[in-house]
């Protein structure tokens, strides 16, 4: 049987696919080569049954670490039965957690919605209407039940400021907390992934007008640049969006006493301050 040793269960937009991409380099540590699976979380992929996803690990080795990352695991409530799954099928996973400043971590979460034409408009009245924005950022709430059901120990918390910061040092406590006894290379080449360089609105028919090649062809051959590069303005995000005032005032309030609440759950185990840094990135 070809299951995880551990997972990267989230949290969404907090360095989670670059972590993944180093701990795949790294000999004797196999990562599931489908990104975001999403097994336990998605019913669609559930449906397709155990075998479909132990298939993902056939390739590693005996004694490979294997792991898998999937950041819906981390999505309460919108997915409820993601632990209660992963409970069935992995009975005693590491579980690997990172975060980040919590306001942008959903900043950035509101612009992937955004450039998938899933959000719009202004990004206070999107905070207002999608409670999502705020749920995956409340860390506490998040990544609690995996603490309750696995044990503390089990269960690592960094951020993305610190992987940023000291990468080499993460990678290597990340290794050390999976029971992995090589030298970890942090790849500096790795170093970026899942990052866009342009903040582009999708809509309806948008792969079929712009990710076909023969359309692709048939625009640039048909159509002047200086018409495209206005088309393509217009569904550019041009600056980063940022909250009012007064709603980052309360969300700084709803996220330090969600932060404390982490503390208090996981305080000799995250490696974090004890304080949360209020900051953007």
């Amino acid at each position: 049987m070809a299951l995880p040793d551990f997972l990267i269960v989230g949290a969404m937009k907090c360095g989670t696919s670059t972590l993944a991409a180093q701990l795949a380099n790294q000999s004797g540590i196999y990562m599931a080569d489908e990104q975001e699976t999403n097994f336990f979380s998605d019913d669609p992929n559930y449906a397709n049954g155990l075998g479909w996803y132990e298939d993902l690990f056939a390739a590693a080795n005996p004694s490979d670490i294997k792991g898998e990352v999937s950041t819906h695991y981390t999505k309460l409530p919108t997915y409820p039965d993601s632990l209660s799954r992963i409970a069935d099928a992995v009975p005693n996973p590491k579980i690997i957690y990172m975060i980040r400043n919590p306001i942008a971590r959903a900043v950035s979460q509101y612009i992937h919605e955004w450039s998938m034409g899933n959000m719009g408009g202004d990004i206070d009245d999107a905070f207002a209407h999608h409670p999502e924005l705020i749920a995956y950022s409340r860390y506490a709430e998040q990544i609690s039940p995996y603490i309750e059901r696995f044990g503390a120990e089990n269960v690592f918390i960094s951020s993305q400021e610190k992987l940023f910061e000291n990468p080499d040092a993460v990678l290597k406590e990340v290794c050390a907390f999976l029971g992995y006894t090589g030298d970890p290379k942090w790849r500096d080449d790795r170093a970026a992934e899942n990052v866009s360089a342009e903040r582009i609105r999708r809509f309806p028919l948008h792969g079929l007008i712009f990710d076909n090649p023969v359309a692709a062809f048939m625009r640039r051959t048909l159509v002047p640049k200086s018409i495209r590069d206005k088309i393509k303005k217009g569904r550019q995000m041009r600056t980063r969006p940022t909250v009012s005032d007064a709603l980052k005032a309360s969300l700084e309030k709803t996220f330090a006493a969600d932060y404390q609440r982490l503390i208090g759950l996981h305080s000799d185990a995250t490696g974090l301050s004890s304080s949360y840094p209020f900051v953007n990135r």
